[in-house]
């Protein structure tokens, strides 16, 4: 298991990227656009030397912290290594009240499920 992500909300995804590229020599993926969440747009930061990235978010309700979805670090994402791993993961936090959307395959390439810790806090889990 690795850490494949982290996720930040933003107001502002071309400047925000534009940070991550000019302060610490990050490579900026290309801006995805959502067809089943109109208006969600990110892109995926890469440091020198490879590693886990940042997705960084943005859309026109991203709010304040009293907003379900506001300014700041929302999720991680770790990588199962499978498919079948993800399920059995999933299957196990849908069992406990955790599994907060089931597996399935995203518009921008990835196999994930989300859970929720006991928090709040949101695990994305990857193939």
């Amino acid at each position: 298991m690795r850490v494949t992500h982290v996720a930040l909300w933003t107001r502002d995804l071309v400047g925000a990227a534009d940070f991550w590229r000019q302060y610490f020599d990050a490579e900026v993926g290309a801006i995805y656009k959502s067809a089943r969440r109109p208006g969600f747009e990110s892109c995926f930061v890469q440091f020198p030397g490879g590693g886990a990235q940042i997705e960084l978010m943005t859309a026109p309700w991203v709010g304040d912290k009293s907003a379900d979805e506001c300014i700041g670090w929302d999720h991680i994402a770790l990588s199962l290594g499978s498919k079948e791993a993800v399920d059995a993961l999933a299957a196990r936090c849908d069992a406990s009240g955790l599994l907060l959307s089931s597996p399935r395959m995203t518009g921008d390439g990835f196999y994930e499920a989300v859970l929720v810790a006991p928090d709040g806090t949101r695990v994305e889990i990857t193939s």
